[in-house]
């Protein structure tokens, strides 16, 4: 496997202080299973490139202590493509051989550790799961322009088709430690068969690697769990921690945040109306796949799931805390067979690209935009409307005009303290009716509870359909 690292900084050798690599040397470095040589082929004051070769012992492969770990094929450990495809043997190679560069490092050019520098970056028989869209939605979020090529099967056999490998081109301004950084974590999230065992250590070196970068990135949640190898219980732990809180007090309590709520709305029962007219909003738009966005401990899930005519239920919340209270209330391990594939909680955030949300056929998000600060506001919109764009979306907010209705709640004050703003009934129709034209929808806005003739009903709802 094949890794290149070009620049054309001015005088471009500046590279090898940066990578504490000597030009004029060959380097070479003991894996576990083989060994890597970095080498400079070329050197010049315009242009200079490093390149990594991680050789591959295929005895050493089956006899270290992981060999086959995983595989119910015997056979695997002897015929598979770890000898030449970039996978995390790779990236335990960059940490190894380039170690000082990767924590931004360099005694002679410390002036530069700091700085953008072009590069180009080439990777060859690069494993690709997802292919090329996965790939460029990895890289082109940080600013990387990225072209590859598919490689054939077979060269001598153009019937059998392609194969799941690319050469990889990367270019880009950066720090060398970003870049470095980046390969490191990517390059396994692209692989299938991380060679060595994931564990805390490897939540921990997430965290520390993805500081600065992974929790804007747009496919966060597939990158941790993919690096990961998919263990739900610490993808989970490394979510919580990677992805900022629309809520910031994340250990409270969904109880407690209804009781808040609660004494105040309870006399009109307002919150068991708000859900059974929103689960009748969905059931008759004809969806068959819903999801409930900020689904919290489940109560619409729940109403949901007495829905027939729904044949997926999603439920998404930014708080581990609620889906673990949520699988409780659902009790999903006791379900049968056939009601549990029907459901399932995944861990996320409104503002951030989710591709598990996109095409479903309806979407509810109900008393949860209130809790987003409004800078955010943009980034959910475009998420679920310009992203995910299900056929129906069913938004619901409080009326603060209502407030004043609530004997208890003194004027001025919003009816949770988690709340970053509420709407009166014009400012939520303009909001609504500006999203629904910006993305191509038409919206009906709705009372829901007692109607007041001076102040509206205590909770508006915008219902958006999506224009054909």
């Amino acid at each position: 496997m094949l890794l290149t690292i070009t620049t054309t900084h001015t005088p471009a050798t500046d590279l090898g202080y940066l990578l504490h690599k000597n030009p004029e040397r060959v380097h070479q470095v003991s894996l576990s299973a083989g060994k890597a040589v970095v080498f400079f082929p070329e050197t010049t004051k315009n242009r200079c490139t490093a390149a990594l070769l991680v050789e591959l012992d295929p005895i050493g492969l089956i006899r270290g202590k992981n060999a086959g770990q995983g595989s119910p094929y015997p056979l695997d450990q002897y015929v598979n493509d770890r000898p030449y495809a970039a996978s995390s043997f790779l990236s335990v190679a960059i940490s190894r051989v380039f170690s000082s560069a990767l924590h931004g490092r360099s005694r002679e050019r410390a002036d530069l550790v700091d700085q953008k520098l072009p590069f180009e970056v080439t990777i060859s028989s690069l494993p690709c799961r997802g292919g090329e869209g996965f790939l460029k939605g990895l890289f082109e979020p940080l600013g990387y322009s990225v072209s590859a090529s598919r490689l054939a099967l077979d060269e001598k056999v153009p019937g059998w088709g392609n194969s799941p490998y690319f050469n990889v081109r990367l270019t880009g301004s950066k720090k060398l430690r970003d870049l470095l950084v980046h390969l490191n974590v990517l390059i396994p999230v692209l692989d299938n068969g991380k060679h060595y065992w994931v564990g805390d250590d490897e939540v921990e070196k997430l965290l520390q690697r993805g500081e600065g970068w992974l929790s804007d990135h747009p496919l966060v949640n597939e990158i941790t769990n993919r690096y990961l190898k998919n263990r739900r219980n610490l993808a989970r732990r490394a979510l919580e921690q990677i992805i900022p809180e629309e809520n910031p007090d994340l250990e409270e309590d969904e109880t407690e945040k209804d009781n808040h709520e609660d004494s105040l709305e309870k006399s009109i029962s307002l919150n068991e109306v708000r859900l059974n007219t929103v689960r009748n909003v969905l059931r008759d738009s004809g969806a068959e796949t819903v999801v409930d966005l900020g689904c919290g401990e489940g109560k619409l899930l729940k109403l949901l799931m007495g829905v027939k005519s729904f044949k997926r239920i999603l439920g998404m919340d930014v708080s581990l805390r609620s889906l673990d209270h949520a699988e409780k209330r659902l009790r999903i391990i006791d379900m049968p067979s056939k009601q549990h594939d029907r459901i399932e909680l995944i861990h996320g955030s409104l503002t951030y690209r989710d591709k598990r949300i996109e095409g479903v056929d309806a979407a509810a998000v109900v008393e949860v935009i209130e809790h987003l600060d409004p800078n955010r506001l943009a980034a959910f919109e475009r998420i679920l409307f310009g992203f995910s764009k299900p056929e129906t979306v069913v938004v619901t907010t409080p009326n603060r005009e209502y407030n004043q209705k609530f004997e208890n709640l003194p004027p001025g004050k919003y009816r949770h303290r988690d709340h970053r703003f509420e709407w009166t009934r014009q400012e939520f129709s303009d909001w609504a009716m500006g999203t629904a034209n910006e993305y191509g929808y038409r919206v009906t806005i709705s009372p829901v509870g007692p109607l007041d003739d001076a102040f509206g009903a205590p909770t508006q709802m915008g219902v958006f359909e999506r224009c054909s």
